[in-house]
C-alpha cells in the first residue's frame, strides 16, 4: 500500500449519518463508547482547531478521521513544542480491520503534517487497546508513557518531525 492508497475526504454535514452508523459498530463502539461521541464530531465539524476526514481506499469509505491542534484543553498531553497536532481515528468497515489498513493510512496522514510543518503529532490510545497501540508504532509513532485525561487513563504517544 503506497501513501497515495488512501484519500483524505474534508468531512462534511451530508456526511454525519454515516459517522453515526459507524460509531454503532461493535468493535469502534468498544474504544468510541462515550455516550456523546456523536455529538462532540458533530458538534466539531466546523471548528477552527478541527479536522475531521472520512478515509477511503479505492473510493471506499472505510475510515473516520480528525486532527486537531492542541490547545488548552489538552493539558493532560504536557508541554508540547507550538504546531503540535493531535489525532484520533478508526476503522469502520470490519472487512478493513487486522489488514495493515490502521497503521498505513495513520503513517501516511502523518506524513503529510509532519512534511507541512507540524512538529510533532501525538496520540492517546487506550492502554488496553493493544491493537490500535500496535498500529500507531508500525506507522512511527513511539511510547512515551500514561497519563491521565478528561476520558481516562491513556498512553502517550509521539512521532516528532
Amino acid at each position: 500500500m503506497t501513501p497515495s492508497t488512501y484519500q483524505f475526504r474534508p468531512m462534511h454535514a451530508g456526511d454525519l449519518p454515516l459517522v453515526r452508523d459507524w460509531l454503532t459498530v461493535p468493535h469502534v463502539a468498544a474504544w468510541w463508547h462515550d455516550a456523546n461521541a456523536f455529538e462532540f464530531v458533530s458538534g466539531d465539524l466546523d471548528h477552527h482547531d478541527m479536522g475531521q476526514f472520512i478515509v477511503s481506499c479505492a473510493d471506499r469509505p472505510f475510515a473516520y478521521l480528525q486532527c486537531y491542534r492542541i490547545g488548552d484543553w489538552h493539558k493532560g498531553f504536557g508541554p508540547q513544542p507550538d504546531g503540535t497536532r493531535g489525532l484520533d481515528q478508526f476503522i469502520a468497515d470490519e472487512e478493513m480491520v487486522g489488514r495493515g489498513h490502521g497503521s498505513a493510512f495513520i503513517r501516511a496522514f502523518s506524513e503529510s503534517l509532519l512534511k507541512s510543518g507540524a512538529p510533532r503529532i501525538v496520540l492517546d490510545p487506550q492502554p488496553t487497546n493493544a491493537r490500535a497501540i500496535r498500529a500507531y508504532e508500525k506507522a512511527g509513532f513511539r511510547r512515551t508513557g500514561e497519563i491521565d485525561t478528561p476520558d481516562g487513563r491513556a498512553l502517550l504517544m509521539v512521532r516528532d518531525a
